[in-house]
């Protein structure tokens, strides 16, 4: 008899080298009575088989493990042989031990030669068919391995190969998929097909449903005056938008720094975790207006008593109009230098003929409005005027 390569077949209960033993009793040789009626019993045991079907998992016993293959009892009239490698784990070690139960996949109960080949490999693989049809069906999730980027989308590994849809990847467009190869996820089942092998996965879904519990969650607790934790979720050239959980707010760049801000990014970037203060809510629209700089305290509050009138300091020129230039003075503090204050002598048309932008320049307090939040400077005040120097 020939066996099947990979996979060879024992008589069961029959131990090796009785096979001889066997025929000669029933040719008639001569052997005890008593040795015969037991390899009778012996025999007859070993054709007492439990149903099995070919495609079905089945349970058995291992019964040895050898170099190259592990003996396994399914119950059968004979035992099968399956390659080793099948059972070995992540690190490719194998650690079955005689007595272990194990899962298999009839796949041919028997052949002309009366061969049975099993599988481990097989029916672990249609388990984890199995599993998946499951949870497609309950609306279950699975956990998987982001493993390569395909056309489309993304190879998820969930036990079997999957396909992830790049519109199914997260709430907004990925840019660069690639960068979620080798991360884990949890995903849902949102097509299933097991004969032709194909299995669509979604993220998205779950972060829709799990945005919209956090939505509702946030939608109770916000209220005006009260400070929440936010990630930078968007970035424009007018403000932020912040997600406070489940529903964004914006983040005026007026409202982001006391000082001068020319653009968001020059404070902000998307993923950042910011604290703000919600300035306005609105239930029925949802909109939400924050504050980052009312976290910081107004440094006008206490400008009349830094820079009195008559006091003299230096500060650098941020802006330039027709009518004077902006100096700051501090972080959120700008006095105005008009054109009339930067010269005794000389009619000064615009301010770039004496100043220019980046420039650190000297002037004089002359006037302070806190409640206005404006400060006149000027410039020639720092030196004497040359007229009173001629009458004296």
């Amino acid at each position: 008899m020939k066996a099947a390569p990979g996979r060879q077949i024992l008589m069961k209960g029959v131990p090796r080298g009785m096979e001889d033993t066997k025929t000669q009793t029933a040719a008639g040789a001569a052997a005890p009575e008593g040795e015969a009626a037991s390899f009778a019993e012996l025999f007859e045991e070993s054709l007492k088989t439990k149903p099995i079907s070919e495609g079905e998992i089945t349970k058995g016993r291992v019964i040895k493990v050898t170099k190259d293959f592990v003996v396994v009892d399914i119950g059968y009239k004979s035992e099968g042989q399956i390659p080793k490698h099948e059972f070995a784990d992540e690190r490719g070690q194998v650690t079955l031990a005689e007595g272990d139960i194990v899962d298999v996949l009839v796949e041919l109960k028997e052949d002309d030669e009366g061969t049975v080949l099993l599988s481990k490999e097989k029916a672990d693989r249609m388990k984890i068919w199995d599993e998946i049809s499951k949870a497609c069906s309950e609306g279950e999730v699975v956990e998987g391995e982001i493993v390569a980027k395909v056309k489309g989308g993304l190879s998820v590994d969930i036990g079997v190969k999957a396909f992830l849809p790049g519109s199914q990847v997260d709430l907004r467009p990925v840019r660069n998929l690639e960068k979620l190869i080798g991360k884990r996820f949890k995903f849902k089942v949102i097509k299933f097909n097991k004969k032709r092998g194909n299995i669509v996965l979604s993220r998205r879904v779950l972060l829709e449903t799990e945005r919209a519990t956090m939505r509702e969650k946030t939608l109770a607790e916000l209220r005006e005056g009260i400070i929440r934790e936010g990630v930078v979720k968007n970035i424009t050239e007018y403000g932020a938008f912040i997600d406070l959980g489940g529903i964004d707010g914006l983040l005026h760049i007026t409202d982001m720094s006391w000082g001068r801000v020319n653009h968001p990014s020059e404070l902000f970037n998307v993923s950042d975790q910011v604290r703000v203060k919600v300035l306005k809510f609105d239930p029925e629209t949802q909109r939400v207006s924050l504050g980052y700089k009312q976290l910081l305290e107004d440094p006008w509050a206490t400008a009349a008593e830094r820079f009195p009138v008559g006091s003299r300091l230096t500060g650098r020129v941020v802006s330039l109009t027709d009518y004077g230039a902006f100096v700051e003075l501090e972080p959120g503090i700008e006095g105005l230098i008009h054109v009339s204050e930067m010269s005794w002598t000389k009619r000064v048309k615009h301010p770039s003929k004496v100043v220019n932008v980046g420039d650190n320049v000297e002037a004089a307090v002359l006037d302070i409005d806190t409640k206005q939040k404006r400060i006149s400077l000027g410039m020639k005040q720092v030196d004497e005027n040359p007229l009173t120097l001629v009458v004296s």
